[in-house]
């Protein structure tokens, strides 16, 4: 045997939404530095990147609701030091401070030596792999983001432009079905409303057909939503053909090109599954249904690990011939709350003068704290995940408990800690019941979950 890659024994680390605003560097915690341990001894470390990495003086802030979330550079020698190397930077977060704010990011975690994939400056760089080379051969890192605004889309070059940067996004259209009593009623306001006027005067502009809309005895296009007559009321999702064919492209690309392939999978989307029952995404179970299937698509199409992560709470684990999915591993640095800088509409928002200071805000949007995510531990209790693979097959699948310490205050909460006791016992609980709708069983060893292969 030539090269000790050539044996198929490979480690592979994967966490979840990492929201970096302060240092990682200075702690000494024993179940913290077993995380940089953990994270330094494998071949490959994953992390989402969900930030714009950026000085101040780099873009200009998005429309958004949500944090304008900021990672100063020199922050990215401090996740290099817990020990990743490989990160996504396809999250809504990357487009935070437009294009601008995204090409900075891009040209930081280059210049930090960090692999990175999932947004560039056009729809190629945005979807091709990143590549790693380990003692354990190259390993390729593709990443897609199912949660952005259109504009946020990258564009192909044409023979007259150069393309648009953005981020590798995967499309989804949801179709929802009412009973037939609901379908007539939404049938009469549709016409009361001229909305069917308006549809056919789209169409007799520069619109495409697709791009118009309409309605039709068997489907209603109301305020640009999709309804069916059916039996009862539900949802369905149906993946982007074109956005699914781009990045599976690139998967087949990577499995030709490296040893070993990993799909990163950003998503906000849930699934019915209790939703009528959740107060808050924190009580929700499962992410929508076009998950899976893309999920599955990635592995048979060469993917080794499908990693989702974005609704910031831990879900379930899956194996499909004889690959991990993960369909959250929740968040993993979640510093989102010691942001020093936000525009003046967040503040607006809530009522907020130009005197107003960052902890204002965070005050006002939690009211407080009691709502949020300060508001409940599903966001401050994660997992991490240790894959090892031995002769090129999957062997082991541990699931790490981890706390970030939920109820502490802004300045101490969001760095990972290995939970344990009756934490370790809760968080491994959740996720043996989240990992059961896929006939996954987990076994708690000591405070470490092992999937059963």
């Amino acid at each position: 045997m030539l090269y000790d890659s050539q044996l198929g024994d490979f480690n592979l680390v994967l966490t979840g939404d990492s929201m970096v605003s302060r240092k990682l560097t200075p702690f000494t915690e024993k179940n913290y530095l077993a995380i940089r341990d953990i994270c330094r001894g494998a071949d490959a470390t994953f992390t989402n990147l969900e930030s714009t990495v950026r000085t101040e003086d780099e873009g200009v802030h998005d429309m958004s609701v949500g944090t304008m979330m900021t990672t100063p550079p020199h922050l990215l020698e401090d996740i290099k030091w817990l020990g990743i190397n490989m990160v996504s930077t396809a999250n809504n977060h990357a487009t935070d401070f437009g294009h601008e704010g995204l090409l900075a990011t891009l040209k930081h975690v280059d210049d930090a030596g960090l692999v990175h994939s999932g947004s560039g400056r056009n729809m190629t760089e945005a979807r091709r792999p990143g590549y790693l080379d380990t003692r354990a051969g190259r390993v390729a890192l593709v990443s897609a983001n199912a949660f952005f605004s259109p504009w946020h889309r990258p564009s192909d070059q044409s023979l007259e432009l150069k393309g648009r940067p953005g981020v590798n996004v995967v499309g989804w259209n949801t179709t929802y079905t009412v009973d037939t009593k609901a379908f007539e009623q939404l049938s009469v306001m549709s016409r009361q409303l001229g909305f069917d006027y308006e549809h056919r005067r789209r169409s007799k502009s520069f619109f495409s057909a697709a791009e118009a809309g309409g309605s039709t005895n068997s489907v209603i296009d109301f305020l640009s939503k999709k309804f069916v007559a059916g039996d009862g009321f539900h949802t369905s999702n149906k993946l982007n053909k074109a956005d699914v064919t781009g990045n599976m492209k690139w998967v087949s690309e990577a499995r030709r090109q490296a040893d070993w392939v990993v799909f990163s999978f950003h998503c906000h989307a849930f699934s019915e599954r209790n939703a009528d029952k959740a107060e808050s995404n924190a009580q929700m179970e499962e992410l929508a249904d076009f998950a899976r299937e893309f999920g599955r698509m990635a592995i048979d199409a060469g993917a080794d690990a499908f990693v989702c992560h974005g609704p910031h709470i831990s879900l379930g684990v899956e194996i499909y011939k004889g690959k991990p999915l993960f369909y959250s591993l929740g968040n993993f640095i979640f510093q989102n709350d010691t942001v020093t800088t936000f525009p003046a509409e967040s503040y607006a928002r809530f009522g907020l003068g130009p005197d107003a200071t960052p902890a204002d805000f965070f005050e006002a949007r939690t009211d407080n704290e009691t709502k949020g995510f300060p508001a409940y531990p599903e966001f401050w209790h994660s997992i991490m995940a240790v894959c090892r693979f031995k002769a090129h097959k999957l062997a082991a699948v541990e699931v790490l408990p981890i706390d970030l310490g939920f109820k502490l205050n802004r300045a101490q909460r969001g760095r990972p800690i290995i939970a344990a006791g009756e934490r370790a016992e809760e968080i491994l609980a959740r996720t043996q019941r989240l990992s059961s709708f896929y006939d996954t069983k987990i076994i708690n060893k000591n405070g470490v979950g092992h999937v059963a292969l």
